[in-house]
Formats: structure tokens, sequence, C-alpha cells
């Protein structure tokens, strides 16, 4: 038996090794791909982005498993970071996956934007009362958020009806301009409200989605659609949403005008708004403007566009075979068009960018256009701009730094997908204001801590409780174990009395109920009558719970019994968990917070350097490469030995590194206040790296507690069920 256990225990570190290893190389890959984001700007966010409390945060990494958008989150020391801020579209996963509710979406720095309306709580302008957007002209891309918006602001318009007189002659309660998500919800919510109403849309239904190519998916996840039900898939084609919107305009006999372009909207003197269109007029109390954002195509003012070939859209790449095809853009739109057109038979597809690099792409597509590029079937032509399209020929020219070169590649197609001027003029002609003075102030989330203040008042609730009731009966519990059997209180307050037996049940219980926690977290049972936050609260109070029940139970005398063992084992998972809870989550806070200022060290070297005259900047650059090696060395990378001695050896390192660089600063005339403020920005560097890597270290010594945390949680587990068995078959025989 005990060479069993010397083996299982040689194994199970061995796998604690191995995986410790993949964690590092997970976690390098992970900071390499946020220096990344951060060169391609794709760190930012465009509206919405997840916030993470680090001080609640205890790196579970379900919020990274829940994101359908990859790469916004990863896993870093332990905790979740953004990483790529710009991928973030708003679905929200993240912050609903959260068991300790550490993650918030919240909005991007909106003080000085300008494409972003001022508007209030309920989406009305702020400065034309009764005028409401919806949908993505607000900012938010998603389709569900795009059917809240107009659902809300339907609800909003009803409750005004009710209180106001009866309307004028051929006046609406409501006109809604736009059939796609945001136009088509308003319009469903307004026929339950009994709303007199009307839909103007310039093409047909479906807005910007009827525009996507053919079979794209669109992301909706779970909604529900007034009048029509839930949709309740992850995702649906363009086709299979344009359908269903379709029989539910039909069902309900929905008011929508198509080829009525929207020119403007006006308020009369009597309080009304005049909806003018292409075709004529429209009068209403309230006005839903639930337009794209798209707005008008960019165009390359570039001679030969007014060719026939040239398109701003793309519906069906399979109508196109056997072409030579140049797409122009940059982002998701274009290069999932290129993409598509890629897989067609005979095609030659050549994507143009203006940038020296794609970003802010999806990862799915960045992945697969790498395979594209790689495999040959696509031709990228980056930091290059048209020039003219002829009738067979495009000529453009690519720069790298000053140089220029000139291209000319064959040409059946030019598809430009260059985005578009949204509609920022016609809405102001109508009213919306832009100004970031007039939007609502959007306060900074801090952080709010473990968030166990709940957990523990209610634990400590039951705990007074327990202690009150011992101190009642200190008479019973005061005595030795012998003597108890003699005292009355004996029968009801021993582990198998009516006392003892109905907290020793509670116990069990409240370990199943615990348990159901890991089984809510894994998905294994449909476990969503709450949040898996309250379920993480619950997971505490059972925890804590079970002891206080088992020590009354064990008649706060527990023995060398499989009860006692039980007991000991419950003690000691509490213990772990609590240390798990704050110390795990608190480590890896500072081992961020040490990278953060790592990076802030880098960007103030990289500016001083850039505020040189040019015949400094040469070592401005060697200096950050120095400056970079020797973080390198002292860095958490590698293994734990090879980051002792480099702890030890780091300041000597430094001091010899700084020796050299004031020695060669000198020698090319870099002044003495410059040369102080260059070493002192190394040091700091140098500095910052050592405590990432103390933390590091420290966060994975931290994390064996989880461990024991699991491992002590299933022995607890078997010898509770053993013990349950045992005094049950004791109890029959016993009868």
């Amino acid at each position: 038996m005990s060479w069993l256990f010397l083996g299982l225990l040689i194994a199970a570190l061995s796998l604690a090794v191995f995986a410790r290893r993949r964690d590092l190389v997970a976690m390098s890959h992970s900071l390499d791909e946020r220096k990344t984001a951060k060169a391609r700007g794709s760190d930012k966010a465009r509206l919405q982005f997840p916030h993470v409390d680090l001080s609640r945060c205890i790196g579970c990494g379900l919020c990274v498993t829940a994101c359908p958008e990859e790469g916004v989150l990863e896993i870093i020391h332990g905790q979740a970071l953004v990483v790529h801020g710009a991928r973030c579209v708003g679905h929200g996963r993240c912050a609903d996956a959260c068991p300790v509710g550490g993650i918030a979406l919240t909005l991007g720095d909106m003080a000085e934007r300008k494409d972003i309306p001022a508007l209030t709580d309920s989406l009305e302008s702020a400065t034309q009362p009764g005028l409401f957007l919806a949908g993505e002209v607000t900012g938010y891309a998603l389709v569900r958020t795009a059917i809240s918006h107009g659902s809300a602001v339907a609800e909003e318009v009803a409750a005004r009806a009710r209180r106001a007189g009866p309307l004028p002659a051929g006046a609406h309660d409501l006109v809604v301009v736009g059939a796609g998500p945001a136009g088509l919800a308003c319009a469903l919510q307004a026929r339950l409200a009994q709303l007199k109403f009307v839909v103007l849309e310039q093409d047909t239904l479906g807005g910007t989605v009827a525009k996507y190519p053919r079979r794209k998916l669109v992301m909706t996840q779970p909604v529900d659609l007034p009048g029509y039900g839930r949709l309740d898939r992850e995702s649906y084609s363009k086709e299979e949403l344009i359908e269903v919107w379709q029989n539910v305009v039909e069902m309900l006999e929905l008011p929508i005008l198509t080829g009525e372009v929207f020119a403007i909207v006006e308020r009369d003197a009597d309080g009304l708004f005049t909806v003018r269109t292409n075709r004529g007029e429209f009068r209403a109390r309230n006005v839903c403007l639930a337009l794209g954002r798209r707005g008008t195509p960019n165009k390359l003012n570039v001679p030969g566009e007014e060719r026939s070939k040239v398109a701003y859209s793309l519906l069906d790449a399979q109508s196109f075979r056997d072409r030579h095809v140049l797409v122009v853009g940059g982002g998701d739109s274009a290069v999932e068009a290129a993409l598509g057109l890629a897989e067609q038979p005979g095609n030659r597809v050549t994507i143009s960018y203006r940038r020296e690099a794609f970003f802010r792409l999806k990862a799915r597509n960045e992945s697969r256009l790498r395979d594209a590029l790689e495999s040959g079937r696509m031709t990228a032509l980056l930091s290059s701009e048209v020039l003219e399209i002829g009738e067979q020929h495009v000529d453009l020219v690519t720069r790298n730094g000053a140089n220029e070169q000139a291209v000319r590649i064959e040409n059946d197609d030019v598809l430009v997908l260059a985005g578009g001027m949204p509609p920022y003029q016609l809405l102001e002609k109508s009213g919306i204001s832009f100004d970031p003075a007039l939007r609502k102030k959007v306060e900074p989330i801090a952080d709010a801590g473990t968030g166990l203040t709940q957990a523990l008042l209610v634990a400590l609730g039951f705990a007074l409780a327990i202690g009150a009731w011992i101190l009642i009966e200190r008479d019973y519990y005061g005595l030795a174990l012998h003597e108890r059997a003699r005292a009355d209180e004996h029968d009801w307050l021993r582990p198998a009395g009516t006392l003892g037996l109905a907290c020793g049940i509670a116990a069990v219980a409240m370990v199943a109920w615990n348990l159901l926690y890991l089984a809510r977290r894994a998905e294994l049972l449909r476990l969503r009558l709450f949040s898996l936050q309250r379920w993480m609260t619950s997971h505490v109070v059972t925890g804590i719970l079970a002891l206080l029940f088992a020590l009354v139970h064990a008649a706060m005398a527990p023995r060398a019994t499989l009860g006692g063992h039980a007991l000991v084992a419950l003690v000691v998972l509490v213990v772990s968990g609590a240390i798990g809870r704050y110390f795990y989550a608190f480590v890896p806070r500072a081992a961020n917070g040490r990278e953060l200022a790592l990076e802030e060290v880098h960007s103030r070297i990289a500016a001083l350097a850039g505020e040189w005259d040019r015949g400094n900047r040469d070592f401005g650059e060697r200096v950050r490469r120095r400056v970079q090696d020797l973080v390198a060395s002292a860095h958490w990378r590698g293994s734990f030995t090879r980051r002792v001695r480099a702890l030890l050896s780091s300041q000597r390192e430094l001091r010899r590194t700084l020796r050299e660089l004031e020695h060669e600063g000198r020698d090319e005339g870099v002044s003495s206040s410059q040369m102080l403020e260059i070493l002192a920005l190394a040091r700091d560097a140098h500095r910052a790296s050592v405590a990432a890597s103390h933390f590091e270290d420290l966060r994975a010594l931290m994390s064996t507690w989880r461990y024991v945390h699991r491992w002590v949680a299933l022995y607890m587990v078997l010898i509770v069920a053993v013990h349950v068995v045992v005094a049950l078959r004791y109890a029959r025989w016993g009868s």
C-alpha cells in the first residue's frame, strides 16, 4: 500500500509540474497577444467593454469561455484581463458567467467622442423631447440590443399615450423610421400596445441585416421578439432572420411603407412632429429613428470609380467565378467578403488595405484570413491605396516608410468596403445633438471588494445563533464525554438524538447543496433558477453552515470516528476555501498591477526618446532594447529555478547595464538631465519586472490551495457518504 501511495504522489507531482509549465506557456502567449493588441490599437474598446474587478476575480476562466468573440478576455497571472477590447460588441455573457460578480459591461471614455448621440435613459433626445433613437444609430451593434431598444421606445410612447388626450386628425402616436431589428421590434410592441403608428423604410424589411452577404451568421443570443416569442438559438443566418420577420409582419399586418427615403423631422408649432420623406409627410406625437449607422458608403474618389464593375456591397459571393476581384478595405466586412470570394472556383482575390496590418478583426476572421494568405488563395496589399480603376486593371501604390512602389493588377471587379458615412448631418438637422456635455455622465466603475459581505453576514447570523444555543446548554456541552450519558439533555443533544440527528441531516443537506454549485458552474445540470453569482454566494454560505451544523451534530466533541474525520476534513475545507477566496485573488491582482506598471514605463521611455533630436534617437532605441533584454532576464518566463537565479543576480546585472548605458550616452552627447531621467526609467522597468516575477511565483504557491481544497472536498464527501451509510445500517440493526 505504501508503494501505491508513493507512486500516486509522484504521478500527482509530475502532473502538477506539467500543468504549471503549460499555464506559463499559455500566459506568455496571452501577454504577447496583449502587446500585439496594443501595437495595433485593438486593445481599446469601440464602445462597450468588460471591466474586471480584480479584487473579486478568482481566475476561474468562465468569462473567457463564455465570450463568443475570441480574444477579448484572457487569463493572465490567474485573473481575467482585457486583451482585444475592440472585439467586444456587448454580448454581456462574461458578466453573466462570472460566479463572483467581478465583471461589469461598461462604456469607454466618451468625453470627447462626437459620434454618440446625447440621449436620456429612455433613449430620448436630450434636446428634442419625443424624438427617440434605437438600434445601431445609438452606437450599439447587437441585434439583441436593437430589439430591446425598439421595444423600450414603444413601451415609453404607450405610457405617454395613455396620459395624453385624443390624437389630432391625421396624426399618429408614433412614426418609426427604419425597418431593421430596432424598428421592427418597436413596431411590434406598438401593435401590442394598440398605438396608431406607421413604419417608413427606404429599402426592404431587415435594414442593415438585409444587406449582409448570403448565409451570413448573425449573432443574436436568445431574445424575446414582441408578438412572436423567443428566438432561443445562439445564431441565425440572415435568411432565417428575414423569414421570421416577414412572417411576423404578415401575421400582425404591420403598416410598413417601403421606398420612403427619410429627409428630415421637424417640430411644428402645435408640438407635433412632421417626418418628411421623398414621397410625403407624416405627423406624429413621437418619432423613433431606428436608422442604420453605416449610412452612405465611403468612396475612393479616384478616376474610373464610376465604372459598372465597382460595387459597394456583396450580397452573393457565389455569383463571382473565374474573376479577378479587388476588395478595398480592412474591416470584418471587407475580410469576410474577400474570404467568401476566394472560396469560389477560379477567383483570384486581392485585398487592399491602407494600413500596415489588419487590426480590430474578429478572431475567427483573423485566423481564416491568415490561412487564406498562407495558402495562396488570397493576396494582401498592405499600406496600399488605389490610384486609378481601369477597364481591365487597377493601379495602386504601396508605401514602406518614405518608399513608394506602383503596382498594377489585372482586374474584373472592384468591391469597395471601406465603411460608410453615418447619417450624422441628417440627425443633427433633425435636432439630435452629439455634444458630449449633454450626454449622461458615465461614472467609472470602482473595485467593489470581494463581494462576500452578504454571504458572511448570513453565516455570522447562524454562527451567533448556534453560539447562543451552546451558551444556553453549556451545562451539558461542558461535561466530559463519560458524564454526558447521565444528563437529562443527553437523549436529544447526543449525535443520534433528536437535535443532534437533525443537525447532522442539515449538515449533509448543506454539503449536497454546496456541490450543486459545481454542477451549475460546469453546466452539467440546467440549474438556471439563480445567477452564477448567487450560486457562488450560496456555496460560501452552505460550506460554513455545514461546518456549524456538523459541530452541533458532534455535540461539540468530535471523536476519532468516521464522522470525526469528516468533520476535520470539513474544517480544512472551509479554511482552504477562505485562503483561496481571499489570498488567491489578491496575489495575482498585484502581479497584474505590476505588469501594467511595466507597460507604463516602456511607454514613458518611448515618449522620452521621441522628444530627443534625431542624433540621439538611435541611442534611445538602444536603451529600449537593452531595458527589454534586462527585463526578460529577470521576468517570470522560464523555470522556477531560473527565475530564482535571475532574481539573485538581477541587481548586479542592473548596475552593470546602467553603467554601460551611462558611458554610451555621454559618448553620444546625451545631456545629463536626459541621462538621469532615462536611467531612472530603466530602474523602474527593472523593479516592476522583478515584482511581477515575484508575485507570479507567490501566486503559483498560493494556487496550491485550490488543489488542496478540491481533494479535501472529495475526501470529505466520500467520508460523509460512508458515515451516513454506516449510521443508517447501525440504526436499522439497532431497531
